[in-house]
């Protein structure tokens, strides 16, 4: 990895240690005006775009918070593994989720470019759905 885009590395990981429904204002410094973002949910592009999309998923959290391993990639393109815990009003009636993911991005002069996400939604959401994750349990422990 190179020194180049370790510093925009750690910016990121603080503002995902530090988010919240009211703590949006830094994704500036850690994001480029272009930015495109995609997740299992939607693909968008854009700063505002971003910050309209985080400033909704973070309506209902109560916490969140990353545990990130290793870094690994070339010059600027970066894959971030991490674990997210993770409680929301509406999932579990506020009881921790785990779930675990990785983050590719692409780091061009010190603001991330591009951010995919990887994680299974079933185990962030549907399974934590009352009736819903209880036939979302079934089918993976069917299929197994």
């Amino acid at each position: 990895m190179s020194e180049s885009v370790e510093p925009c590395l750690k910016r990121f990981q603080a503002l995902f240690n530090r988010m919240s429904a009211d703590q949006l204002g830094e994704l500036s410094s850690v994001y480029a005006s272009n930015v495109r973002f995609t997740d299992p949910f939607v693909s968008i592009q854009g700063l505002d775009e971003l910050t309209e999309y985080f400033g909704g998923a973070y309506a209902n959290v109560i916490s969140c918070g990353f545990t990130f391993d290793e870094p690994m990639g070339s010059d600027i393109d970066i894959c971030l593994p991490w674990t997210m815990t993770l409680r929301h009003r509406r999932i579990r009636r506020g009881s921790p989720v785990t779930v675990e993911g990785i983050s590719h991005l692409r780091i061009v002069d010190d603001r991330v470019a591009f951010h995919r996400d990887y994680f299974d939604a079933g185990q962030l959401l549907y399974e934590n759905v009352p009736v819903l994750g209880t036939a979302v349990r079934w089918l993976r422990k069917y299929a197994a």
